[in-house]
């Protein structure tokens, strides 16, 4: 079958309605309109590219021109009739594609929230991932990246990461969207590069934004795991003031142990922390204190830099700290037991919440 012959199919009746047209002078009627966008749809869910229908009207146009039409009057009102035509094919071709790409949308977007939800079947799942270009055999890790307002994908910064990505890597089997007005990225985790680049690239585009990244675990189950430290460690970042652009879960598993059992860490703040509440000022600028130095690496120097003190006003507040809670944070056991109890404490939001 020629390539005319198939899209005869699809301008059926239209070298009638030049006939007529070219009789009678009339325009299109409403039930004509309709018949030809509906031909229109049927086209575009057919594949059949819009420029070969609209060269093949054009061709019939020529075709069958009506040899009636010989005043300017009637060769005027065949052109309308051919722009009609057209017009309204074109419009029922345009609406199948929006509707087509709103169908996509919709299912990758359903996709999207199964894949992180983890709530439908995990083998179904799977094998809807291959048609979004995800092989969910292999193992995944999980990128978020949030930013100072919530983004959609419609949103230009998603856009932009997602070029950059692409442009760089290809498909790739990588997935870029946003959940909850974050953006995401899931890669495979024999690809680190991909997710480094995600976080440099939306890090950029968020203005300055934070990006946590999950480990890596296997399957359709490991995906949502992944995302789920990525958030948890989103969650870690903001209450530890942590302001690096880039943090892994992996880096901050302690953390989640120490929030596991509230009632011993509330129990090891009070008993070790609690005395600060004695000096003058409360206990907030000795914690900052306690904070700034062991971010430090318990360093005086650099601590007292942080803080805008001189070294000897640093000391003098580690020496109070020490009088006060029995534990001197230049001993290693005692700092170790003060560093944890700081983390129990930037954790809770101590001293500003009540434990």
């Amino acid at each position: 079958m020629t390539t005319e012959q198939r899209t005869d199919d699809w301008v059926s009746g239209y070298d009638l309605i030049l006939a007529e047209v070219g009789e009678t002078g009339r325009r299109l009627t409403r039930e004509e309109i309709q018949a030809r966008r509906t031909l229109g749809e049927r086209a575009a869910d057919a594949g059949i590219p819009l420029r070969t229908l609209v060269g093949r009207h054009l061709a019939m146009t020529r075709e069958h021109w009506p040899v009636t039409a010989l005043t300017p009057a009637a060769v005027d009102g065949v052109l309308a009739a051919v722009e009609q035509s057209v017009d309204a094919f074109a419009s029922g071709y345009e609406r199948a594609q929006r509707m087509a790409v709103r169908q996509e949308e919709a299912a990758r977007r359903e996709f999207i929230d199964d894949l992180l939800y983890g709530r439908s079947d995990l083998g179904r799942v799977a094998e809807r991932a291959e048609r979004f270009g995800l092989l969910l055999s292999h193992a995944h890790a999980v990128a978020v990246a949030v930013g100072p307002e919530p983004y959609d994908e419609t949103d230009p910064v998603p856009q932009v990461v997602e070029r950059a990505l692409t442009g760089r890597f290809g498909e790739r089997s990588i997935l870029v969207t946003t959940k909850d007005g974050r953006l995401i990225c899931v890669a495979p985790a024999d690809q680190g590069e991909v997710l480094l680049y995600f976080a440099k690239q939306a890090h950029a585009a968020t203005d300055g934004g934070q990006v946590a990244v999950g480990c890596p675990h296997p399957g359709a189950g490991g995906v949502v795991q992944s995302y789920e430290e990525a958030l948890n460690a989103l969650d870690l970042a903001e209450r530890l003031d942590l302001d690096e652009p880039v943090v892994r879960s992996a880096d901050l598993l302690v953390y989640p142990v120490l929030t596991r059992d509230r009632q011993a860490i509330a129990d090891l703040v009070t008993s070790v922390l609690g005395p600060l509440t004695e000096a003058r000022g409360g206990a907030e600028p000795l914690m900052d204190t306690l904070i700034a130095y062991f971010d430090a690496g318990c360093v005086a120097a650099q601590a007292a830099r942080e803080l805008s003190l001189s070294v000897r006003a640093l000391t003098y507040r580690l020496a109070r700290i020490h009088r006060l809670t029995g534990h001197n944070p230049a001993e290693p056991l005692h700092r170790y037991t003060l560093q944890t109890a700081v983390l129990g404490a930037r954790l809770a939001g101590w001293p500003g919440t009540p434990l």
